[in-house]
């Protein structure tokens, strides 16, 4: 998977296209990541220790990465690529050819 925890990333569509966000958790066997401020929904829960009153929480859900773009250090969405560099593969970004 090309998209990393702690990236910076671009949706690029979708009812959240064009917001600018992290990745906080990322699911490879689904093809799905969590992103800061992205596809929030409303999830109904029961009074617990955290919660004793319960009720409505609005929380993140999972997005799928072919939704999802890297942002360079431009800020602006880019591909992501691998080079070999001191027999280490690392990620780099297409349009600028910078090492993420």
């Amino acid at each position: 998977m090309k998209i990393k925890k702690g990236d910076k990333v671009v949706v690029l569509s979708g009812s959240s296209k064009g917001t600018k966000g992290s990745v906080l958790k990322v699911y490879p066997e689904k093809g799905k990541a969590i992103v800061e401020g992205v596809n929030k929904i409303k999830k109904h829960t029961k009074p617990n220790a955290e919660n004793p009153q319960g009720g409505i929480v609005e929380t993140e859900a999972p997005i799928y990465v072919s939704k999802l773009a890297l942002v360079d250090s431009n800020g602006k969405p880019t591909k992501v690529g691998y080079e070999v560099k001191d027999g280490k593969k690392v990620r780099i970004a297409k349009k600028t050819g910078k090492e993420i």
